[in-house]
């Protein structure tokens, strides 16, 4: 029966939260409650959530919240990072915590991929001038970086490292990798991808480097101005991981200065920007507002993954996602 169904906290359904066809699929196994609702009447709503659906880190899984869940059983993250989520206290709550790996692979490996194009054949400024009203002739000038037979350097092998991989063999790149562990012999072969034991090795060489790490204290600002002066004055920066694994008070610097040629970001920190950043008005950056998972495909997908792991977490049973504190 409906009223059997266990109820769960979103953010809020709209511009600022789910599409509505996502919360269909949530409201097939939850009765949800959205942030604001909950807040105007938290006595009511507090003692029956069982499970938190958390979506571009909305709401936030702070302790006064938390407190005030006493059933609370999952949070239910959409997206692979949870460096916004403090594991180790939820769980000490009783807590469990889940992502959405795999799912979202595919859509963040494509936008890498555009993002890397658009910003070596200058796509966007080439549209900008096709339709400028002034515009009478196409300069010369207009000419971009060759990325066929270009090299490519992976910060990041993971499962979206990988798939950035096997769609770059089709440009018939150059391909090197940094990881914490190397891939097997036969993932190597396969994308025809080299391991670079050291990172330095990798910034020094590539013509594209894409950062493709989780957010850890060990990888925030991974990318600073040491870094940024072993990549070559031709290369270009493409970040898909996190804003802060890049100091980007450092990658001004080195765009302004020319240490490197480009950059192309879906991520930066904060997000949006503050409107007088730096970032904005150079002309060497592209910047898109953190949609590498924005796909109608891929949006369902992570939402039935966060409810298949929600409902699995309510029920008892082994959640196929969890992630537990270290």
């Amino acid at each position: 029966m409906a009223d059997d169904k266990p109820w769960a906290l979103i953010s809020e359904v709209g511009e600022q939260g789910y599409l509505e066809e996502l919360t269909d699929i949530m409201k097939q196994h939850f009765h949800i409650v959205c942030h604001g609702d909950f807040l105007k009447n938290p006595d009511l709503y507090g003692p029956k959530i069982q499970a938190m659906f958390l979506w571009n880190c909305c709401p936030a899984a702070e302790p006064s919240l938390l407190s005030s869940l006493p059933s609370l059983k999952v949070v239910s993250n959409g997206g692979v990072g949870i460096d916004h989520l403090n594991v180790p206290y939820i769980n000490s709550l009783g807590v469990k915590v889940t992502n959405t790996p795999g799912v979202v692979s595919d859509a963040t490996a494509d936008i890498a991929m555009g993002l890397l194009l658009a910003s070596a054949r200058k796509i966007v400024e080439g549209h900008l001038l096709s339709v400028d009203p002034k515009t009478t002739h196409i300069p010369q000038s207009l000419m971009g970086d060759e990325v066929t037979g270009s090299t490519l350097g992976i910060i990041g092998m993971g499962h979206i490292g990988y798939k950035i991989a096997q769609r770059s063999k089709g440009f018939d790149m150059r391909i090197l990798y940094h990881n914490r562990s190397r891939r097997s012999a036969e993932d190597e072969q396969a994308v025809g991808a080299t391991y670079c034991q050291s990172m330095d090795d990798l910034l020094k060489e590539s013509d594209f480097v894409v950062l493709v790490v989780n957010l850890t204290p060990e990888t925030t600002g991974l990318i600073s101005h040491r870094e940024l002066s072993l990549m070559k004055p031709t290369a270009t920066l493409v970040n898909v991981s996190r804003g802060l694994v890049v100091d980007q008070d450092a990658l001004v610097k080195a765009l302004q200065t020319g240490a490197i040629r480009a950059a192309a970001l879906d991520v930066t920190h904060p997000e949006p920007l503050p409107r007088d950043h730096p970032l904005l008005s150079l002309p060497n950056v592209l910047i898109t507002p953190h949609v590498g998972t924005n796909t109608y495909a891929t949006t369902r997908r992570m939402v039935q993954r966060m409810v298949e792991n929600a409902v699995s977490a309510v029920k008892g049973l082994p959640v196929p996602n969890e992630v537990k504190s270290k």
